[in-house]
């Protein structure tokens, strides 16, 4: 009776460990909005196209043809593909970042009733605080260009989300490179 007691008691104990183990796991960050896999023409006449967009939000963007919804899922994807890159622990805009913040600005003024979202992203070094700090940097950085230039209608926003969310998951300097970035999601 003692070892049958010894046994469920030591069962019990693994069990949960088990549980206590599986509870302090570290948890999956969801993945980034947009378009991810979403190609031209994946949408049929009853989905409404992106993130379930119907004829109404099409109308709203001013899209109202099969050829123009081609049209902007082609350079919302082109547009939601091409990130800007940082210097280690930096925020400032170099002129490749510019370039590329110059292309997005033709598909803002092209699409101005759009809503974009500018997401700052860090390497893995430093700390989870000062890396959402310096995301919030970036994604301001990046917002303050394109607010600047003018843009009428359309809406942004900028977040940080630090280390939380990387593109590469080595640890060497091409993997965070990746990382030290701005990323732009339309929200559709």
């Amino acid at each position: 009776m003692r070892k049958t007691m010894g046994r469920v008691v030591g069962v019990l104990l693994v069990v949960l460990l088990i549980g206590i183990t599986g509870a302090c796991s570290k948890k999956q960050v969801p993945s980034q909005p947009g378009m991810s896999g979403a190609t031209p023409g994946a949408y049929g006449p009853g989905a409404g196209g992106p993130g379930g967009m119907d004829d109404a939000r099409w109308r709203e963007l001013g899209i109202t043809t099969e050829a123009e919804k081609r049209e902007f899922l082609e350079k919302a994807q082109a547009f939601e593909n091409q990130d800007i890159y940082f210097d280690y622990d930096a925020y400032t805009l170099t002129q490749p970042a510019q370039k590329v913040l110059d292309e997005k600005l033709a598909f803002l003024k092209r699409y101005p009733k759009v809503k974009v979202t500018v997401e700052g992203h860090c390497d893995e070094r430093g700390t989870t605080e000062y890396n959402m700090a310096l995301g919030e940097r970036r994604a301001n950085a990046a917002y303050q260009y394109l607010a600047n230039a003018g843009l009428q209608g359309v809406k942004l926003a900028s977040i940080s989300f630090g280390k939380e969310r990387p593109l590469a998951t080595g640890h060497d300097e091409a993997s965070w490179a990746k990382n030290r970035r701005a990323h732009f999601a339309i929200n559709y």
